[in-house]
């Protein structure tokens, strides 16, 4: 390694118990073997953090270090807080996972979706993946276009049969069945009961107050080129899931972005706020002295729907895979480490939210230079694997 290389790599802040010093070596590592440009990651064991550390730069150009409370778009991790909703209104008896979706959003029925079940929706399996008309970024910020535009929309393959990622649609649908419920936009209700109470530092959509505090996504050249070459190897159901409209790093850095309710995809927050989310889920139901969820409730949240070469995702992925109702399960492959009933999601470019309930485990991880994989990014797996190994 030359001496350049070693300055780039920045000074680490926070602070890591000795048990899990490994952690802290891996975090180093992503910036010194992994290319990472601003990160931060949080473990949490039996709610109490053990890990906290933040380090190297917020933007691009490297003149703004990355603080403690820097936030960052999460992407799809935002997915686990989106479901969490979702499972509160279940929990609660005001929404059946087994019934039809048309019993509470009677329009959804239309184009032969009339039976298409609520853990259905939760489980990326309602052949919405993505919408088969043109559909510009400026109409995904119009939450009533994009809502109706699916409830008529005809699915892509027999619901219920096979599961395939809904990257985008997935908080359009299972939102909209919070709104539908509540009269609130699934970020509202998240922020009313959970991360207000609760005060964690995340959001759907960024307030524009908040403007100065957030990262700037980037994608290096590498990781474009290699992005575009599995985007032209896409099957037509893939195109329209991922590509429907086209998003990444410069849709994500503006203000237009920032501001809508893209509750699959445009969570902001800080790695601590993604611990604590998932959190919640790791503590059986509980956060500190609250409970959100029954233990029931989060039992159900991991129920395995089948596993599957996923429609969307599959050929990207290489192997099965198992969604739970809202997050994926680690599986034989431990994509959130050893237990294989340890469940979370990942995020585009990298980011990650674990939740294992049998270890009281919890771990957020958010970061800016988006890499190139579909899954198990490098930088991830290190901290995952380091965290595992301490245990």
């Amino acid at each position: 390694m030359s001496q350049a290389r070693e300055a780039t790599v920045p000074q680490i802040h926070g602070h890591c118990d000795d048990r899990f010093s490994a952690v802290r070596t891996a975090f180093e590592a992503n910036f010194r073997e992994r290319d990472e440009l601003g990160a931060a990651v949080t473990v949490l064991i039996g709610g109490e953090p053990v890990v906290d550390l933040w380090g190297g730069w917020a933007d691009a150009a490297r003149s703004r270090p990355w603080e403690r409370d820097t936030l960052v778009n999460v992407w799809s991790t935002t997915k686990g807080p989106t479901a969490l909703c979702a499972h509160i209104l279940a929990d609660r008896g005001l929404l059946d996972l087994d019934a039809p979706v048309a019993a509470y959003w009677p329009e959804f029925a239309a184009a032969g979706k009339e039976a298409v079940l609520v853990r259905q929706l939760l489980s990326h399996r309602a052949g919405l993946a993505g919408l088969r008309e043109p559909h510009t970024l400026a109409e995904l910020y119009d939450w009533d276009l994009t809502t109706a535009r699916l409830a008529a929309t005809e699915p892509w393959w027999e619901p219920g049969t096979r599961s395939g990622y809904h990257a985008l649609t997935y908080g359009f649908l299972v939102g909209e069945l919070v709104r539908r419920i509540t009269g609130l936009l699934p970020g509202e209700f998240l922020q009313q009961e959970v991360t207000g109470p609760l005060g964690i530092d995340f959001t759907v959509g960024l307030p524009e107050k908040e403007a100065g505090r957030v990262a700037e996504l980037v994608v290096a050249e590498t990781d474009a080129r290699q992005q575009a070459a599995l985007f032209a190897q896409m099957e037509p159901l893939a195109v329209a899931t991922l590509l429907n409209p086209p998003t990444g790093a410069a849709a994500a850095n503006t203000p237009q972005w920032r501001a809508a309710q893209i509750p699959a995809a445009n969570g902001h927050g800080t790695a601590r706020a993604v611990a604590a989310l998932y959190g919640i889920f790791a503590g059986r139901g509980r956060s500190g002295d609250r409970r959100i969820l029954s233990e029931e409730a989060v039992e159900r949240v991991r129920e395995g729907q089948g596993s599957c070469r996923d429609l969307v995702l599959g050929a990207g992925i290489g192997h099965d895979t198992e969604i739970a109702l809202g997050l994926w399960l680690s599986g034989p492959e431990g994509s959130y480490g050893p237990n294989p009933r340890a469940f979370g999601h990942d995020g585009a470019g990298g980011s990650c939210g674990l939740a294992d309930p049998e270890a009281g485990l919890a771990l957020g991880y958010v970061m800016n230079r988006m890499g190139h994989r579909i899954s198990d990014d490098p930088r991830k797996t290190a901290l995952i694997e380091a965290v595992y190994g301490a245990l």
